[in-house]
């Protein structure tokens, strides 16, 4: 599946100065990190290029970058960590395990693809549904590509019941063509009744051959596009981004288990440290030692959740860009596609009309060579029963 070009929205001279290789298109992640695509390999943010255009493997900076740093929370004073820690709280927001930035500073955010209203750009956030449930944005794209499917059936439906129509009615105008009503009409007007009769046989063939296009034109192709395996298709995507969602998840329980344990170890050496301050034990500077050890390895520990939370979030980033792009590719195809084909059936309708005119024309012709004086004659010359008149009576 050929993956879709997310274009990138960097200043001009910054261009100039980044020669990309072949194939490789750039754009911006959410926090502004340039995010390059490698198209021609169908490498979709597993591998990043450096500014010099090498390759480089996945990033350990992700989209978050501001909740990791080289030193270790557990090594700052509590009173450090805890102003950091409401910095970035200040500026970040983490709504049901996804970390966004609060709307003061998603200022400096840019769309991905501007203009455009595209799928990349506003799905990202989860929704409730009308029954009070939790809907991912990736599923609100998903609920509308089948439902794109269902209105593609419904149409199909609607141009069977058309050609149903049509078919009956050719069926009746061919046995109202074969009625005897009138049949003893003569002369010019007698020959134009004929014809207006059998005017009603070749309009029938006409809507005849009319169904018969709509069926092969219009409501098959309607049928068989995005047959079967498109379902099973929307499922796949549905189940890996809904995996790599759950796998973002795990990450954020464990990065708040990690920042629950170094707060454990954080207060314990705050109490060790004050009871060296009172001299309450013999024991307290070594115990001092291995809390402070402790409460490093636990910093260490939050940080590396954090790592691993903000890779699997950037993960989830880089298909949700890749997938929700496919599967805006695939309505634009959906809707081109029906376009065309209802176009064909208005066609269709216009060269039945044309038709259905063409069978008229005899008729008009004959219409026109109506003559009540020639009938007469015609009328007379048959039926005539003698040309003496009376005259009167002699005595």
């Amino acid at each position: 599946m050929q993956q879709p070009v997310v274009s990138c929205s960097m200043p001009s001279e910054e261009i100039k100065s980044l020669s990309l290789p072949v194939g490789w298109k750039c754009y911006r992640s959410p926090e502004g990190q340039k995010y390059y695509v490698n198209i021609s390999t169908k490498v979709n943010g597993h591998q990043l290029l450096g500014a010099s255009g090498h390759v480089l493997e996945r990033p350990d900076v992700s989209l978050g970058k501001n909740s990791l740093s080289n030193q270790s929370p557990g090594s700052t004073s509590p009173a450090r960590r805890q102003n950091k820690e409401k910095e970035i709280k200040e500026t970040k927001i983490t709504i049901n395990c996804v970390t966004f930035p609060v709307p003061a500073s998603a200022l400096e955010q840019q769309l991905l693809k501007p203009s455009e209203w595209s799928y990349c750009d506003y799905f990202w956030a989860d929704k409730k549904d009308p029954q009070g449930a939790t809907v991912s944005g990736f599923e609100v794209l998903l609920q509308k590509q089948l439902k794109g499917k269902q209105m593609q059936k419904e149409m199909a439906e609607f141009i069977r019941e058309r050609i149903k129509i049509e078919e009956e009615y050719a069926k009746n105008l061919s046995k109202l063509s074969m009625f005897p009503m009138a049949a003893q009409e003569e002369g010019t007007l007698g020959e134009a009744w004929a014809q207006l009769k059998k005017s009603l046989a070749d309009e029938a063939e006409v809507h005849l051959k009319f169904s018969s296009k709509l069926q092969s034109e219009v409501e098959k192709p309607l049928l068989t596009f995005r047959g079967d395996n498109f379902k099973k298709d929307m499922k796949k995507y549905d189940h890996h981004i809904a995996d790599l969602r759950k796998q973002q998840v795990s990450r954020y329980a464990a990065v708040e288990k990690a920042r629950k344990a170094l707060a454990d170890r954080q207060k314990d050496l705050e109490v060790k440290t004050q009871q060296l301050e009172i001299k309450l034990s013999n024991k307290t500077e070594e115990d001092i030692k291995k809390a402070r050890r402790k409460s490093t390895q636990a910093g260490d520990d939050l940080m590396r959740c954090v790592d691993l939370y903000n890779q699997a979030q950037s993960k989830w980033f880089e298909e949700m860009v890749t997938t929700s792009l496919e599967l805006e590719r695939l309505e634009v195809e959906r809707v081109e596609t029906i376009q065309q084909l209802l176009r064909q059936y208005t066609t269709l309708r216009h060269e039945t009309d044309m038709f259905n005119q063409s069978t008229l024309e005899p008729v008009d012709q004959l219409l026109q060579s109506v003559d009540p004086a020639k009938d007469r004659e015609l009328w007379v010359k048959e039926h005539k029963t003698g040309d003496l008149r009376p005259v009167d009576m002699d005595i």
